[in-house]
This record gives structure tokens, sequence and C-alpha cells, in this order.
């Protein structure tokens, strides 16, 4: 395929939401040589944690290793969702726990779609926040009954107003006939991530937050009842740390480091598209995903005028230049009149999984950490964010769901996947094919 026949002429390898919030280094603050709270990473998770420290009066820095939002805080597709992705594994298929540990986790999932709506209201952030649903797209006839049994659970404890749609049905949510009818989840939202990390950042300054951008910290061993920390711009003494670096822990902190599997999620923007077309693909403004192994997701810009589309186009690190190609064909896949519409941004971020397929907050070595979005990034790590802050300051209003002592890690893994992901990646889309093959007269 030629360029000029995927790229606009004025094609961006960076993210879309970057139109309006570039990640900048901001003024560069000296670090402090003592802090109470020392919180490693500054995306939502970090913020979120400074925040809530914050209002507790207890003094925090942030330190990010690069420009403030350089990470998946402002490359996600901007999708909320209350709950609909606990126990999803990378592959997209869910994992069967105890049903009351099911039970605190989506109450505690419903806790965080909450949390970011008030935030947003009470911090007057800006983010075009839209509360327009979500509809999954089931992949096959056994991938709708699975999210048919779903329903009751999402229902009870996180309150998420799903209902099924079948396929005859299916264009009332989605203009496309691609799946097998789907399950619609109300309690589901979506916003410009950018401008939200962006509204997390004022908030935290507003409350005199020391924000060090730029400082990787190196290393991170025990003095006394506290912590030093060597970072690339000075030592620092910290009575408390909290890891919250998700997709993006490094070396500084190996235990965790192999706890966490950072995955690439490859996402392109469109040209803008004339209105009734555009006001097709998603009648209702809900954001779309499916229940594929290896998953798409999409939705419309905030102003409705382009296509936000996201998936696995490879299982190895690819430029946007070779990813966009990819997407743009599953795009096509799914609405054969968006041939020939040019993509103008494409970009890539880590998406940070464990092998249990669940979100962790708690304790290491006497390390606090927030990690393990697994795909819910935006409510789930400003919650968990948020939990280890309360936990912190003894203000937790009742214990929090991913809050546990169990944290897997897998044997020989050291934190870096990509010299197995390409194999599991080819297993999961001939999967893939297969069941949608044999659903081929369903």
């Amino acid at each position: 395929m030629k360029r000029s026949e995927v790229f606009h002429s004025d094609f961006k390898p960076e993210p879309f939401w970057w139109e309006a919030y570039k990640p900048a280094a901001g003024p560069q603050v000296d670090v402090p040589s003592q802090v109470r709270v020392a919180i490693v990473g500054g995306g939502y998770a970090g913020l979120a944690c400074a925040i809530e420290l914050a209002d507790a009066g207890i003094e925090s820095c942030v330190f990010e290793a690069g420009e403030l939002g350089i990470g998946a805080s402002t490359r996600n597709g901007g999708a909320v969702s209350g709950g609909v992705n606990i126990g999803k594994s990378f592959t997209g298929k869910s994992v069967e726990l105890p049903p009351d540990q099911m039970q605190d986790m989506l109450s505690s999932a419903a806790d965080a779609f909450g949390l970011v709506d008030n935030l947003i209201k009470r911090e007057k952030i800006e983010c075009h926040w839209q509360h327009g649903g979500r509809f999954v797209g089931a992949w096959t006839p056994n991938d709708y009954a699975t999210l048919q049994a779903s329903v009751a659970k999402l229902n009870g404890a996180a309150k998420s107003g799903s209902y099924m749609v079948p396929r005859e049905r299916q264009r009332e949510e989605i203009g496309s006939d691609y799946y097998y009818g789907g399950m619609v989840v109300e309690r589901s939202a979506n916003m410009h991530p950018a401008l939200y990390y962006k509204g997390l950042l004022e908030a935290a300054r507003r409350r005199g937050v020391t924000i060090c951008s730029m400082t990787p910290v190196r290393s991170i061993t025990r003095s006394g009842s506290g912590w030093s920390l060597k970072t690339a711009r000075g030592a620092v003494v910290a009575g408390d740390v909290v890891i919250a670096t998700n997709g993006y822990t490094g070396d500084a902190t190996p235990k965790l480091k192999r706890r966490v599997v950072p995955i690439g999620s490859h996402i392109i923007a469109t040209e803008e598209l004339p209105p009734d077309l555009a006001a097709s693909l998603s009648p209702k403004g809900r954001t779309l995903a499916d229940t594929k192994r290896v998953l798409c997701y999409y939705r419309m810009s905030p102003d409705g005028r382009r296509m936000i589309f996201g998936g696995r186009a490879r299982f190895t690190t690819v430029s946007p230049e070779v990813s966009a190609p990819i997407l743009q064909r599953f795009l096509t896949d799914r609405f054969p009149e968006l041939r020939g519409v040019k993509v103008t941004h494409a970009w890539t971020g880590n998406v940070a999984f464990t092998f249990d397929a669940l979100p962790h907050t708690g304790l290491m070595d006497g390390m606090h950490y927030a990690l393990g979005c697994n795909g819910s990034g935006i409510a789930m790590m400003t919650y968990l964010g948020t939990e280890t802050a309360r936990r912190i300051s003894g203000r937790a209003n009742r214990p929090c769901g991913f809050e546990r002592e169990d944290f897997p890690d897998f044997p020989l893994y050291n934190g870096n996947p990509n010299w197995a992901l390409p194999a599991i990646g080819a297993y999961y889309r001939f999967r893939d094919g297969l069941s949608r093959f044999l659903a081929r007269d369903a």
C-alpha cells in the first residue's frame, strides 16, 4: 500500500490529543533534600496520590522521568468505565475469581468511575467529559452468550447499567454489521485524556505539590525508618515512597518490574469526516470495543468529526508509520465506507497488564505501589493513586478491593516481555480467526 493511500499530507507520528496539551517539562524545580512522601511516576496515579495527600495536609514530591504527561496518560483512547474490564487479561478473555472477591473488586471499580466524575466536577477540569456509554461487540455468538452471562454481575456491584443488544438491533449502537450483537454498558464515558491530565496537573500545583519533571529515579534504598532515593538530579530522603510507574516501571524497583507486563497499544486518528458519515458510525456517541482476544477499541473524537481507533497492530515495537496501515485495515473491516479516509495521527503507548489480570495497590518491602491498569487506566490509576494516599494518611473509608497481599510474578520473567509477545500474539490472532471462521454460518 502506498504511503499516500494511508497518510494525510499533514500526518504526525504523535497523539491527536497533543493538539490540545503536549507534554512539557514545565518549570524546573529543585529536587528537595527531604520530603514526607516521594511519588515515583507523574501520570494519573502519581498526581491523584499527590492531590489526596495534599488534601490530608501531607507534603509530597512527584518525580517524573520525562516531560509531564509523556506516558500513557496522554496516549490512551480516552474511554472510562466502572468495572467492565476487571479480570480481563491482555488477550481480552476474563479470568475466574471467587464471587466475594469479584464483588469487592467490582464495587471498587464502580467507586473509581465515581471518583473520576467527582474530581472533574470538583476541580472544574475541562476535558470533554461525556457520559455516552459503551458498546462491546461480540466477535462470535459464543462471545455474545458470555457477555450475556456477565450482565447481572456487572449490574450488581458495579452498577454498570448493562444490557444486551441482539444483532438485528446492532445498528442502533454502531454503524456496522461486523459483530454478532453485543452489550451496552451505560455507566461508561469518554473524555479528552490529555486535558484530564492537564487538569490533574493544575490541581496538584494549586495545592503546592512539588513536581520534578525530567528526573528519573535511579535507585531506592532503606534509610533508617525511611527511604533514600537517588535521582538524575540529586538525592532525597523520604518517609514513604509510592511507586506509580505502571507500564513504564523500571530497574529502580526490580521486584515490581517483574510483576508488570508492558504491552504496546497503537492508535490512529482519521482526518475529519463528512458530518453525516461521522454521525452514523456511533449514533449514540458511545465508546466501542469488542471481545476479540486481540481486541480493538474506538470512539469518535470529542467534536464528533474524527474516528479514534486503537488496537494491537503488532506485538513487537513498531513505528507509527508501520502500525497505522494495519489499524486502518482493521477500521475499514468494521466500516467499509471509511476506505480512502486518511490518517492524520498515529501513536503508541504502554498498557500495564498483570499476571492475574487485576489492578494492584499495597506494600512491597515497605514501599507503596499503585500498578496494573489492565486497560482501564483513566479510572483505575486515578483510583489506585487516591487509595494509596488514603492508606498513607489513614483516611481510607473502607478497604480497597485491589489491596491484596498476592501480587504474582512469573518464573523467568524479568520485566521485558518482548521476546515472547510475537509468538503469543500470533497464537491469539490464530484463535480469533479460527473462532470467527467456525461462527461464519451462525
